[in-house]
């Protein structure tokens, strides 16, 4: 049955690589399921409840993009996406999550209609490399700037933001500071040497770590920002799911702001747009699943299960589900098919019974993967090119880089990206590098900041 269904033998694999693919998948990318209840709870959302979200959203995504297009690629809620929604429509904005959730909602309705047809491509063919390479760059500072915030590691000062005092409370935020760059170490190093899975234990590590610092006296809770490491076991509370299912849906549409609205969709569709499709075609590339000329020929039913993921991940609570890169791990490891992607959505969808563990991981536990995987986005800068020639490409995608951890938004770094770009090209009488769409969304963008 496995054979007719995903074709095995035509892909040069068996179901033992492919069940091993699909375990070594989701061991990448299992610290999101510490990660997004720690990020999304920040805007008042029940962990727990975030928790279950990004099990069933992950499952529903990730068996999508098997049955759907046969390729071992999983889904979760995406980094970036969730901090965005976090930190910057819920924080700066100031919107409730349920408008938030409401906003992806809408967002996964458009990429189902966009992937109906070709125009989500052509929206990805009209942007510059540079700023589709500055928008992942930029989103890794800005990640990477929440995880040295979560880490206690970066505060509040009179420069705006310092280095912690160490000395200064150390039983709580010192030692949780400190745990955190040894954990930051203890991820890297297990990276570097390609042990499979090493964010996952580079959280657990560090967590365990501060149980026995609070066991010897070092760690002092004091119930009111720090809490007991100690973890509670006990069942899954899975009534909790109840507090964010179909909250999308309970939104008070006379306090939303249009256009500001309009905005936020627009931002999550564009950011989304770019990371499922260079990720798509990354983890392709290295899998060899790409044809002759370099595309991806189940690329629409992919996109179509990304677009269903992020639709269902709304409704049940969590911020836009989408294709992880980590999916290459499995690749690398011999996944070819569906299969791969149907073993790490069944793992996901056992996860949900492990939730109370989960959810018990403190902030600075999960730093060091934050850091780490901005370390990883960060990395495509060098696919930019700084020459002089280039300057009309560089330029733009150094403001939109710098602006989204400096401005604490990511929506904030494309438009100021878009803008730059359309702006520093058609003053320099190049023309011809300008895609007509880009007209568009930089006039949009100025009408944001013309009336907003």
């Amino acid at each position: 049955m496995l054979e007719k269904i995903f074709k095995l033998k035509s892909h040069k694999t068996n179901v033992k690589t492919e069940i091993m693919a699909g375990i070594t998948t989701f061991m990448t990318m299992a610290y999101i399921l510490a990660v997004n209840p720690n990020v999304l709870s920040s805007t008042g959302m029940d962990s727990t409840a975030v928790l279950l979200a990004t099990c069933l959203a992950s499952f529903i995504g990730t068996a999508c993009m098997a049955f759907m297009a046969n390729l071992p690629f999983a889904l979760s809620a995406g980094m970036g996406l969730n901090a965005f929604m976090a930190y910057t429509v819920c924080g700066i904005y100031g919107y409730p999550w349920q408008a938030a959730l409401l906003a992806v909602f809408i967002e996964g309705v458009i990429f189902i209609i966009l992937s109906l047809t070709k125009v989500r491509e052509a929206i990805f063919n009209a942007i510059p490399l540079s700023l589709k390479k500055a928008v992942s760059v930029g989103i890794g500072l800005f990640i990477a700037f929440i995880g040295l915030q979560n880490a206690g590691l970066a505060v509040d000062s009179a420069t705006l933001v310092s280095l912690v005092n160490f000395r200064e409370n150390f039983s709580t935020s010192g030692i949780c500071a400190l745990l955190a760059i040894i954990g930051m170490f203890i991820t890297a190093v297990l990276y570097i040497k390609k042990v499979k899975g090493s964010m996952l234990i580079g959280i657990f590590g560090t967590w365990i770590l501060g149980i026995i610092c609070q066991a010897v006296g070092l760690y002092v809770p004091d119930n009111e920002s720090f809490f007991s490491l100690l973890p509670e076991f006990r069942m899954t509370d899975f009534s909790k799911l109840g507090e964010t299912f179909g909250q999308c849906f309970n939104v008070d549409f006379d306090a939303l702001g249009v256009f500001n609205f309009i905005v936020i969709i627009f931002s999550f569709l564009f950011v989304d747009l770019f990371d499922t499709l260079g990720t798509l075609i990354g983890v392709s590339s290295k899998a060899g699943l790409l044809d002759k000329d370099g595309r991806l020929p189940a690329i629409r039913p992919a996109l179509m299960a990304d677009a269903v993921a992020t639709t269902a991940g709304a409704v049940l609570g969590t911020s836009t589900t989408t294709t992880f890169v980590e999916s290459s791990a499995g690749a690398a490891a011999g996944g070819r098919t569906g299969l791969t992607a149907l073993t790490t959505a069944v793992l996901f969808l056992l996860s949900m019974f492990l939730a109370p563990i989960f959810i018990a991981i403190p902030s600075f536990a999960t730093a060091p993967a934050l850091l780490l995987v901005g370390f990883l986005m960060f990395s495509g800068i060098t696919d930019i090119k700084f020459t002089e020639k280039e300057y009309t490409k560089a330029i733009p995608a150094y403001l939109c880089i710098i602006a989204m951890p400096l401005f604490y938004s990511i929506s904030e770094g494309i438009s100021i990206g878009i803008i730059s770009y359309v702006i520093i090209n058609l003053v320099c009488g190049k023309k011809k590098d300008i895609n007509p769409i880009m007209y568009v969304l930089a006039i949009l963008f100025i009408l944001k900041y013309a009336f907003l």
